[in-house]
C-alpha cells in the first residue's frame, strides 16, 4: 500500500489489489479514514471519524494534488 502523499497529517495511499476499480485514493489521519473516487469525478466514497473541517481539508488537498494522485495510481498499477 504505497504512500502517494502525507499532507497536514493526512496519509493518501493506494491499495495495491485495487486496479479493478475506478481510479481512487485512501486517506487516514488518527481513528478517521476514507475512500475518494478521483474518476469520472472527485468525490467522497465514504469517510469515517472525519470532522466537517477535516473533509474540506480532505478535498482541497486532492484537488490540489489532482495531478500527482493520477500519475502515481497509473505508474503503480501499469506494473
Amino acid at each position: 500500500m504505497p504512500t502517494v502523499l502525507t499532507s497536514q497529517g493526512f496519509r493518501f495511499f493506494f491499495w495495491s489489489n485495487e486496479n479493478d476499480e475506478p481510479m481512487h485514493v485512501h486517506v487516514e489521519k488518527a481513528d478517521g479514514e476514507g475512500k475518494i473516487w478521483l474518476e469520472p469525478i472527485i468525490k467522497f466514497a465514504y469517510m469515517h471519524g472525519f470532522t466537517p473541517k477535516e473533509q474540506k481539508q480532505i478535498m482541497k488537498i486532492i484537488t490540489d494534488n489532482f495531478s500527482t494522485f493520477k500519475q502515481n495510481w497509473n505508474e503503480h498499477f501499469a506494473e
